[in-house]
């Protein structure tokens, strides 16, 4: 390992935390700070010309595969590295937050892989990015339980070889880490999450028979996945293991990244695992790039966007097709369920349309999918299993009969669906309470018995502001307005009121969301990120 040079960093507004020191260390800082001074400048530059292309994208309302990597994509002869034994298999992902209850449960959970979320899934409180990082570091060391002070559950792991392999998401690059400031200026996020994690646990994680493995969020372009394989590089030989030990799947969750998968698995390849089909996010990117594009790009409400809409099969084709062509892992996306402990007739219908989702799922050529919660868990593994069997995965079906070319990737027009009056009150609700809990330092909240988290909270403000500049006309004869938006809204800061009582309603922050949702709903400078005014409210 190099030695650290003295670290600039510095720990600022924060409240000390139980066992911070054993995360928090002068080596680690030093490592997060050396991370910082060589890469968050590239970092900016890459920001700014995420601003450049969407406003490229508001002037044309068009996008297309890059002309200048024509030749990479033409290339049959690359792949990327093969996958490591505990990433072979990954046929059923559980995702979650990395509280010490979800760490255990999510573990145990009979899935290959859980993806520990730092991201979208967590609210990135001071508290939940450090002990996070203890959690894992206590999970691996088998020094983790957890008793429920409510119920007096005790939580344990089961033998090492029961438990999933992790792959842990950092913090997208548009996010900073306001406690951690290097010469006055906040680190990136994304480098405080994959620094600590990384520093701590490579070694750690290579004498356990696994490695520093890692979901890459919110990319946009392969620029911004060379930046990360530039950083896997380096890392690997500051802390000395071999270059190659690192693994990235990376979300493709932004519109603009759909016409550069190929490319970022080749700037990943000596790093890359494989890619992920993403859903709320990537309906959420095609609002904020094409919310100048007229009614052609209007989508209807998010629950009638399903996986077999027109452009969304065009997507996730293509996606198995890149993976396989690559011999990368391509893997599913979420079934979000939360099952009912009281409602045996709402799980039977949710099931079902579950086994549907990851039966399509495993029969267009996925090696894998995400799930919620553990009760899903047998359900896409049994989807997968029947097409699987033994075999890990299935990369070897090639997929060539998928042709997708670049305006089917955009054609939402082709979906015969309308947004209504409902999906505004859907939208408005489930954004209220989803950034009320947010707030408080959730960042995974199940709502109307659905698992949801950042992502639904960008594209149900996203919905209501695109409906509202779009002038859409609901079903029932109202125009989308801001008034009619904040009525809804008050409708329902009402109704939550009635449903949980004075007391409870007092001590949330339910006034609080109302005003922020409305803010980035129907402010007429759209905030690229939820998050980012979010994040200057968010208390700790």
């Amino acid at each position: 390992m190099s030695a650290p040079a003295p670290s600039s960093l510095v720990v600022v507004e924060a409240e000390p935390l139980p066992r911070q020191e054993e995360v928090l260390t002068d080596a680690a800082l030093a490592f997060v700070a050396e991370l910082h001074r060589r890469f968050t400048p590239r970092r900016d530059e890459l920001l700014a010309r995420r601003a450049e292309r969407r406003a490229e994208i508001a002037r044309t309302s068009t996008l297309g595969f890059l002309p200048e990597t024509a030749a990479v994509r033409a290339d049959d002869s690359w792949r990327v590295a093969p996958a490591p034994a505990a990433l072979n298999d990954r046929r059923v992902e559980i995702t979650g937050p990395t509280d010490r209850k979800m760490t255990i449960n999510a573990l145990n959970s009979g899935a290959k892989v859980w993806l520990a979320d730092f991201e979208d899934a967590s609210a990135p409180t001071w508290e939940n990015v450090v002990l996070g990082q203890v959690n894992l570091i206590d999970a691996y060391s088998r020094n983790i339980d957890f008793t429920d002070p409510r119920s007096g559950k005790s939580y344990a792991l089961k033998p090492a070889e029961e438990l999933a392999t992790v792959v842990m998401r950092p913090r997208g690059w548009h996010l900073e880490e306001r406690h951690l400031t290097v010469e006055g200026r906040p680190v990136p996020g994304a480098l405080v999450d994959f620094g600590l994690y990384f520093f701590h646990n490579a070694q750690r994680l290579i004498d356990l028979g696994k490695g520093p493995y890692f979901y890459l969020p919110k990319t946009e372009s392969h620029l911004e996945a060379r930046l990360w394989n530039e950083i896997f590089v380096f890392a690997q030989d500051y802390v000395g293991i071999p270059q190659g030990t690192v693994r990235a799947t990376v979300l493709i969750e932004t519109i603009t990244a759909a016409y550069e998968m190929e490319e970022i698995l080749y700037e990943l390849r000596d790093h890359a695992a494989g890619l992920n089909a993403g859903r709320w996010d990537y309906l959420f990117s095609i609002v904020k790039n094409f919310r100048d594009g007229g009614a052609k790009f209007v989508l209807p409400d998010r629950n009638l966007v399903t996986m077999t809409a027109p452009f969304m099969r065009a997507y996730t084709e293509l996606l198995v097709r890149t993976c396989h062509k690559r011999g990368a892992h391509a893997i599913g996306g979420m079934a979000a369920f939360i099952p009912s402990r009281k409602d045996a007739e709402v799980n039977k219908v949710a099931f079902e349309k579950v086994k549907a989702d990851k039966d399509r799922e495993a029969g267009d050529g996925f090696d894998g999918s995400w799930v919620a919660h553990p009760d899903l868990v047998p359900i896409a593994m049994a989807s997968f299993d029947a097409v699987l069997g033994e075999k890990p995965n299935q990369k070897d079906r090639l997929r060539e009969d998928v042709h997708v070319e670049g305006p089917e990737l955009i054609d939402i027009a082709s979906l015969d669906a309308h947004p209504t009056y409902e999906g505004l009150r859907n939208a408005v609700q489930v954004g209220i309470r989803y950034i009320e809990a947010w707030l408080r330092g959730l960042g995974a909240v199940a709502i109307f018995n659905l698992m949801e988290d950042a992502a639904t909270a960008e594209i149900s403000r996203s919905q209501i502001w695109q409906w509202i500049n779009a002038e859409v006309v609901f079903e029932n004869g109202e125009r989308a307005t801001p008034e009619l938006a904040r009525e809804v809204a008050a409708e329902e800061l009402s109704a939550i009121r009635a449903e949980i009582g004075d007391e409870a309603f007092a001590a949330g922050k339910w006034q609080q969301a109302h005003d922020l949702l409305l803010h980035v709903s129907l402010d007429a400078d759209y905030a690229d990120f939820l998050t980012l005014p979010a994040y200057d409210q968010l208390v700790g």
